[in-house]
């Protein structure tokens, strides 16, 4: 008997394998799916500018680090003792102007250096609501806690979330014509714009996403989609009612590592899991020799997989 309806995710036909390169960009969900990869030693990198919420300004810092575009005094401003920058998240503030413009600069560079290289681009789409800077006119990524009367609320139309995915899919293809796109839709509710209008931007990201992947070759993850219907419980989130909890995290990797990763890679994976829980033991005795065999044993094993993937590194 079955207790949850089961969603349905196609197999990838570009597997994830221990050879990917891997750049994660978005919500905070993406964070979640980041660390999994970290932890089981893939080369990822993930959200080099912070966490971003919407497609419009993703597709503004892909622009930037496609074409190289350097952040300069006008794209700054100081506010509550920091420097900050609409287009980034608040936890790359500075207190020191110059150290700021260096930092963002640096990540332009890197970033574009790993983007040439990237098999597989994920983005996490948090949310359809944006603001905007009447001074600008332009969307931000982040407000900075700048008093809201400088800024328009407003909800982007599935059209104009469409232009901004093609855009983003172009401008990667520019420099990299090799790289899959898994696009997915974070499960985190916006509860702050209101119930009726966190489902109303969902449906935006989702039918915008859908009406791409008739143009574009797109995979589309169903993480929210997991989340609302195999996961459709409160147990599976954390205190605040609103983001998952672990074990809905851990459930939703479960679901992403079986059709998107390669099932050659399945016993790596095995091997790379044994060797973190292993580092994390705590020995009763640490001079017994027991202990030392452990150490060995564990040593061999790191040793073992580093001769495999040299890029691997505990």
């Amino acid at each position: 008997m079955q207790f949850t309806t089961k969603i349905t995710i196609p197999k990838s036909n570009a597997p994830i394998d221990y050879n990917s390169k891997i750049m994660s960009l978005g919500s905070c969900f993406a964070e979640n799916m980041g660390e999994k990869f970290n932890y089981f030693k893939f080369q990822n990198t993930v959200n080099p500018f912070g966490i971003i919420f919407n497609p419009v300004s993703i597709e503004k810092l892909l622009n930037r680090i496609v074409n190289k575009i350097e952040f300069t005094e006008k794209d700054i401003f100081f506010h509550n003792d920091l420097w900050h920058c609409y287009e980034v998240h608040s936890e790359l503030s500075n207190s020191n102007k110059e150290d700021f413009l260096k930092e963002l600069n640096l990540l332009i560079f890197q970033s574009f250096n790993f983007l040439i290289q990237t098999s597989h681009l994920i983005i996490t789409y948090g949310t359809s609501w944006v603001y905007r800077n009447l001074e600008t006119n332009d969307v931000v990524a982040n407000c900075h806690k700048v008093p809201q009367k400088q800024f328009k609320k407003e909800l982007l139309s599935i059209e104009t979330i469409e232009v901004s995915i093609q855009n983003s899919i172009d401008l990667i293809q520019k420099v990299n014509s090799n790289c899959s796109f898994i696009f997915t839709v974070s499960p985190v509710r916006h509860i702050k714009d209101g119930f009726v209008e966190n489902t109303l931007s969902k449906a935006h990201l989702i039918s915008a996403i859908h009406s791409t992947q008739k143009i574009k070759p797109i995979n589309y993850f169903p993480s929210y989609e997991i989340m609302m219907d195999e996961l459709r419980d409160y147990r599976f989130y954390n205190s605040d009612m609103l983001h998952p909890n672990q074990v809905a995290i851990d459930y939703i990797w479960i679901k992403f590592f079986e059709n998107y990763v390669s099932e050659t890679e399945f016993e790596t994976k095995n091997e790379v899991c044994s060797i973190q829980k292993a580092l994390k033991h705590k020995p009763f005795n640490p001079d017994s020799e027991n202990h030392r065999k452990f150490l060995q044993n564990l040593n061999d094993k790191m040793t073992n997989l580093a001769e495999r993937f040299p890029q691997i590194k505990f």
